[in-house]
């Protein structure tokens, strides 16, 4: 499954993850993988969330994300949560690329049994149609 967390910069996307991230940790019996950018919320989440930051492994693209997302969830059978943070960064503020990269990674959570959650910096209304399918 697939849950986008939307909205131009400012408005709270980051923060409704981090709760997200704060609550399924203590709930789930799996582990819980969160992909950023930096090293920004080193000290917001809940230290059993597994914190990879995305710069350290030279990830820019959807089809480096692609790779590095599948080579993560196929190194551990255990993830159940895994969550992107900034998506729009990684990848070069690319939103034409999004739709595709995220119906791959759809596949994959399935197969995974995975929950993927993502957060995006835009307006709802700016993302492509086969994004908003995902909202």
């Amino acid at each position: 499954m697939i849950k986008l967390i939307v909205g131009t910069k400012g408005t709270g996307k980051t923060k409704t993850m981090i709760d997200h991230i704060n609550n399924v940790t203590k709930t789930t019996s799996g582990n819980v993988v969160v992909l950023e950018k930096s090293m920004q919320l080193t000290f917001d989440i809940d230290h059993a969330a597994r914190l990879v930051d995305l710069d350290g492994y030279g990830i820019c693209g959807y089809e480096m994300l692609y790779g590095f997302v599948a080579g993560v969830l196929a190194g551990n059978y255990d993830i159940t949560e895994l969550f992107i943070d900034g998506i729009l960064k990684t990848c070069n503020h690319d939103l034409g690329g999004l739709g595709a990269f995220l119906t791959k990674v759809e596949g994959l959570a399935a197969t995974a049994g995975t929950n993927v959650t993502i957060t995006i910096s835009a307006a709802a209304e700016d993302l492509p149609e086969d994004v908003k399918k995902y909202l």
